[in-house]
């Protein structure tokens, strides 16, 4: 049974507005509680790399882009370590709601046999995580759309 961490957020602001807080990676550090840094071509197979707040010490973190639709979708994930150990995926979705209105989905989840382990260790943070990144995204397109 994966670990999943779901979230969906209605954002006041249109769809290109939240698209590019997404994928705005050199700004990271002014809004996002959870990845304060991030690189990417965005390119499918090619990584992303990033700096994630799990615990107490931001941590390193290269996984890989696994899809990406400009203005709608990019999803990414770590490299699966052998013999079903651990693997994970990690989505942005991109809805228009009408022209000015956006929903935003966040989706994570965690597979494998060392899984119960990680989440012991890292579910807590992971969740809060997730939770501040997503938050983060509708503050920041609402907040660029205001100005």
């Amino acid at each position: 049974m994966a670990f999943v961490i779901d979230a969906t957020v209605d954002i006041d602001a249109p769809a290109e507005l939240a698209w590019q807080v997404i994928t705005d990676f050199p700004r990271y550090g002014e809004w996002n509680p959870f990845v304060s840094e991030c690189r990417s071509s965005l390119v499918p197979g090619e990584p992303i790399d990033m700096v994630v707040h799990l615990g107490p010490r931001p941590r390193r973190q290269r996984e890989w882009i696994r899809s990406h639709t400009p203005g709608h979708e990019l999803s990414y994930s770590m490299k699966p370590v052998p013999l079903g150990t651990l693997s994970s995926l990690r989505s942005h979705t991109i809805t228009p709601i009408d022209g000015e209105h956006t929903r935003y989905e966040s989706h994570f989840e965690l597979n494998g046999w060392l899984r119960p382990v990680v989440v012991a260790l890292l579910g807590k943070h992971l969740q809060r995580g997730f939770a501040g990144m997503t938050a983060g995204v509708k503050q920041r397109a609402e907040a660029l759309r205001a100005s």
